[in-house]
């Protein structure tokens, strides 16, 4: 596949959150109830109506890490509005607080972007429980990029290089 063919499909996904069409959203996260309610430029919102049965810890309450799936999703669409045709994003740090417990029922998420320099873009997230107070925080940042190389080397595949003029920046995954 060329290196246009295979930013094709990301590029469309970036272009509909930036067009807010919210309905065409498509990720595997929605099989576990979760929904896209609105992009705007540099946010998200979403809601995660029902949880099924795997999503809940033991003690029956929300387990943390679907719920930092649920934040991530929040992150990803509130980045890809504001992300240049061409450019992709990856998540260079995630911080996540679980303020309090959560039973399952509606929760709430936004996500929106604090800061975008041009290489970076730092991020935020709140989820609030069915009583409207905040159970969940987070903050991310983002390196972006303008384009992928999807290159092989005899230690590993690379999966990334940015095409910018200073130092590539290349994550080396070990056959």
């Amino acid at each position: 596949m060329s290196d246009s063919n295979s930013r094709r499909p990301l590029a469309e996904l970036n272009q509909l959150i930036r067009e807010n069409r919210v309905s065409e959203y498509s990720s595997p996260n929605l099989a576990l109830g979760m929904s896209p309610v609105e992009f705007g430029a540099g946010t998200s919102r979403w809601v995660w109506s029902r949880q099924p049965p795997a999503a809940l810890n033991p003690f029956g309450t929300v387990q943390g890490g679907y719920l930092t799936v649920f934040v991530d999703e929040l992150f990803s669409t509130a980045v890809a509005s504001v992300l240049e045709a061409g450019e992709w994003a990856m998540t260079a740090e995630f911080k996540i607080v679980f303020l309090r417990a959560l039973s399952p029922g509606p929760l709430e998420g936004t996500g929106r972007v604090l800061r975008r320099s041009r290489s970076l873009a730092f991020l935020e997230a709140q989820v609030v429980g069915e009583d409207g107070q905040v159970a969940v925080t987070a903050t991310s940042a983002t390196k972006r990029f303008s384009r992928i190389n999807w290159l092989s080397s005899a230690s590993g595949r690379r999966l990334f290089e940015s095409d910018k003029s200073h130092a590539p920046q290349v994550a080396t995954i070990p056959a």
